[in-house]
């Protein structure tokens, strides 16, 4: 792991001022993104679907229908 972290630092090292600084600018980015946290009833709710569906499989799995949903909330 250090000697990757090694090679990385010195190709850092290597870059033009303008491309560190737009690498600067990607990182900073991926550090400042949050994600909200999905609640425990959501996870709790879509696991109990799944393991219902796994022990009556003839049942319809119906949170697909729900995930657009899921995605205004989150995204």
């Amino acid at each position: 792991m250090n000697a990757t972290a090694e090679i990385i630092k010195k190709k850092i090292e290597s870059f033009h001022p303008e491309l560190l600084e737009t690498l600067v600018k990607v990182v900073e980015r991926l550090e400042t993104r949050n994600r909200p946290a999905i609640p425990s009833f959501h996870r709790d709710e879509i696991l109990y679907r799944i393991q219902f569906h796994n022990e009556y499989p003839h049942t319809k799995l119906d949170f697909y229908e729900n995930i657009s949903e899921l995605e205004k909330l989150y995204a």
